[in-house]
């Protein structure tokens, strides 16, 4: 096993107001205030390049990630679910702040040599998801509404009203997304993607999104990164079921698996498409299927700034 080597080596459970502190090596805890000058204070006090493991938590985790990134130390935002199956694996009982602190911290120290290090992700990136998962908690909210309210006949007329904006500021945000595009001169690589039959503009929007967090090694760290990389559960003979990893940002595949519904029927795809059904899949996981190999496409338009050609679909899309 790899072992992490740093000056200091730190294990952070982030809450609103607080953050719980534990450095290996040492038994005790400390409890610091979530607050941009308290965190400031305490990251001077850490040996330069320290190391500091933390999950992320909504958005509460961003000072810590952002002031110990810009004062030189190795930060590593660590997979929730994954922490969890660590847990487990030692044999720990007990969940409280203090041992989550303190688990993130021998978790770095054991695993660190195999995690990825955080970088600031690109402006870009940042201000097109926000607004994208602004779009999906409002279409969300409308569509519940509407269930909760179907059979509301004396309010309908107000209800009705409401909706309407609810669907202005859909709209807005939206413009907005187009906006911010073509500010930072990236509406052509948003169009390349649209070109894809079945591709709108939110889809072909989120996955330009995705494309610009980082450096990918190639279409498959790209599919990973979607969540559309598969789980392989295999011991000797037996050939468990695949599953995808769900890893990445879960509104870019409910996006994805709309494009697929679209591009399904399409001429260019739907061969494709009734063909993984001929072969027994099931029709969503053919889907799903299709959606993971238009993400691939979308990845090397994206990369070699090309426009799309139907005739080279199979081409340059990952392995299914």
């Amino acid at each position: 096993m790899a072992i992490l080597y740093a000056a200091s080596i730190v294990g952070v459970d982030v809450a609103m107001a607080e953050l719980v502190i534990a450095q290996r090596g040492a038994e005790r805890t400390h409890t610091l205030l979530n607050e941009r000058a308290a965190i400031q204070h305490w990251l001077k006090t850490l040996p330069e390049g320290s190391a500091i493991a933390l999950e992320a938590t909504n958005t509460y985790h961003l000072d810590l990630v952002e002031l110990a990134h810009d004062m030189g130390h190795r930060v590593f935002v660590v997979d929730a679910a994954r922490v969890n199956k660590y847990r487990d694996s030692l044999g720990k009982r007990a969940k409280t702040d203090a041992c989550d602190a303190h688990l993130l911290a021998r978790y770095l120290e054991k695993e660190g040599d195999e995690l990825r290090q955080w970088s600031p992700p690109p402006v870009l990136h940042t201000r097109l998801k926000h607004l994208l998962h602004r779009r999906a908690s409002l279409i969300a909210s409308q569509t519940s509404l509407r269930q909760s309210w179907r059979d509301e006949v004396e309010l309908r007329k107000e209800f009705e009203k409401l909706m309407r904006r609810f669907n202005h500021l859909v709209k807005s945000i939206e413009k907005q997304l187009k906006d911010v595009l073509v500010e930072f001169g990236e509406l052509d690589q948003v169009k390349r993607c649209q070109r894809i039959e079945g591709v709108g503009f939110l889809t072909a929007t989120a996955l330009f999104a995705a494309f610009l967090r980082g450096e990918f090694k190639n279409v498959d760290a790209y599919i990973a990164y979607l969540g559309l990389d598969l789980r392989v559960s295999d011991s000797g003979n037996k050939s468990g079921r695949r599953r995808l990893s769900k890893k990445g940002d879960p509104e870019v595949r409910r996006l994805g698996f709309n494009a697929a519904m679209a591009a399904c029927r399409s001429a260019t795809w739907n061969p494709y498409y009734e063909k993984k059904v001929r072969e027994g899949k099931a029709r969503t996981e053919a889907l799903t299927i299709l959606m993971r190999k238009i993400a691939g496409v979308a990845y090397s338009l994206l990369k070699k700034k090309e426009d799309y050609d139907p005739a080279r679909r199979l081409g340059v899309a990952p392995q299914t």
